[in-house]
């Protein structure tokens, strides 16, 4: 006798249900795993902020796509832009035919939860001390809206060289003790290249200094979200007050503080009124104060007014001082000097990319139980290194040193030995082992064919002047400034 229709679909059903159910079960037992592996290489502060509260969604098994979900779109967009490629690679050792990991706002929480204007809440258990911040309160949901100051981004944490320590030192002047000499302070700095981290180091130190102040810390499109709701819910009167109560202002990316009229005029009156009362603000953005676009020229006028900080580009020295302050998070795995030397020579164009790149090569030595070496850099970062990719040629660095010193181009083939002639030579050989992936051989055979120990002493030479001769260093640290630009 056959099955009755209704009872075939039920037990179809129940089956599916139960392939759904062990399939739950299989995917929080992987991410149970792959979220103890990332506590221990980033910590319990950072994990417990940005990891634990990730969920696992559903895993769609034609195209290979898993869905990771966060509370709110602040944290998501957090997590994509510094863990994605970790989680991602994480899941894909975990499970093969993982091809690709979304992270998203919870389908649950998409509706913006309710906003109390400086909200206030303990940023310090043990000294009292308050941190108001811009997206504060938490919704019905239970999640909280509000995003504190990452513990990680501190001054002590913040790698200092040429080209950021004119910024370093005006935030660190910012967040003393004594009043300052100058506010505002604007930081003006590409993305990737440490504005943001110095803006949360600045919080931290005042705090530090001053235990009961009132911080506001929040995005410019925060801000315009925020007064916009004010508006419509007719707390202006509050939205005001409570924003000129605060010690320090903190808002970052303020290029995106374009359109909105009410909301530019708003923010130029709290300027003029913190201003008034000894307040301290400090602003970052991407480009300089007179080059942004949509925004009111009273407004431009205050931002400008006190210290322009710019954070240049990272230089192959400054990168390579950046990586080994990060190694001795993952100590004792090493880390040879080759590989961050590589690391440093081919990601140029930010920071983060940088510091990412590490943190995926030796997430994916951890999780495969591979040593770290040249070869699992090239193979595993190439996304990363195709994007950095710039190619400086031979006969560019010999370009580029000729002017730098004033000679003719011919004399790096020539066979002239007078030292205004040898010495440039030797450095374009130095910054040609440098900078290019070029061998001892081909660099010498690009030097009117000199022998590859004549290309080994240069090099080894001017490495030794840059220690002991500062007019020597001087010129090298030019010229890689010029080179990589």
């Amino acid at each position: 006798m056959s099955e009755r229709p209704d009872r075939a679909a039920a037990r179809r059903s129940t089956g599916d249900d139960a392939m759904e159910d062990l399939e739950a079960v299989n995917l929080a037992a992987d991410w149970s795993d792959i979220s103890q592996g990332l506590r221990k290489d980033l910590g319990h502060q950072l994990h417990s902020q940005w990891i634990k509260p990730i969920q696992v969604g559903g895993f769609c098994h034609e195209t290979g796509t898993l869905d990771l979900y966060l509370p709110t779109e602040f944290s998501a967009n957090w997590v994509q832009d510094r863990f994605a490629d970790r989680l991602s690679l994480a899941w894909k050792i975990a499970r093969s035919e993982v091809r690709q990991v979304r992270i998203q706002v919870h389908p649950g929480r998409r509706q913006m939860a309710e906003l109390r204007i400086g909200e206030r809440r303990p940023a310090n258990d043990s000294d009292g001390a308050m941190l108001e911040i811009g997206a504060g309160g938490i919704g019905e949901s239970g999640f909280a809206s509000s995003v504190g100051l990452d513990p990680s981004q501190t001054f002590a944490a913040f790698v200092t060289g040429e080209a950021n320590v004119l910024a370093c030192n005006a935030a660190q002047r910012m967040a003393a003790a004594e009043k300052p000499q100058f506010s505002p302070l604007y930081l003006k700095a590409a993305t990737g290249q440490g504005k943001t981290h110095l803006l949360h180091a600045i919080g931290h130190s005042f705090l530090a200094a001053h235990p009961r102040a009132r911080i506001f810390y929040c995005s410019a499109e925060r801000f315009m979200v925020e007064f916009v709701q004010a508006l419509k819910s007719g707390q202006t009167i509050e939205f005001k007050g409570r924003l000129r109560s605060f010690d320090l202002l903190l808002v970052d990316d303020i290029q995106f503080i374009i359109g909105k009229a009410s909301a530019q005029e708003e923010l130029l009156y709290t300027i003029d009124a913190l201003l008034a009362e000894g307040k301290r603000l400090v602003f970052a953005a991407d480009r300089a104060p007179q080059a942004l676009d949509g925004v009111e020229p009273r407004l431009l006028s205050r931002l400008s007014m006190g210290l322009v900080a710019d954070i240049q580009a990272a230089d192959i020295e400054l990168r390579r001082k950046i990586l080994e302050s990060k190694l001795t998070r993952f100590a004792p795995l090493a880390v040879p000097e080759d590989v961050i030397d590589f690391l440093a020579r081919t990601i140029t164009r930010n920071i983060r990319e940088l510091v990412g790149g590490l943190n995926k090569l030796i997430a994916y030595a951890q999780l495969t139980g591979q040593e770290v070496s040249l070869q699992l850099a090239e193979e595993q970062l190439t996304d990363i290194l195709s994007a950095n990719r710039r190619r400086i040629t031979i006969d560019e660095i010999q370009r580029t040193v000729c002017q730098f010193y004033r000679i003719d181009r011919a004399e790096m083939s020539s066979k002239r030995r007078a030292r205004a002639v040898v010495r440039p030579r030797q450095v374009a050989m130095y910054l040609a082992k440098v900078l290019t992936p070029r061998s001892y051989p081909e660099i010498g055979r690009k030097f009117g064919g000199r022998d590859h120990s004549t290309v080994i002493h240069a090099v080894r030479l001017i490495e030794d002047l840059r220690q002991r001769d500062a007019d020597m260093d001087g010129d090298v640290r030019s010229l890689l400034r010029q080179l990589e630009s």
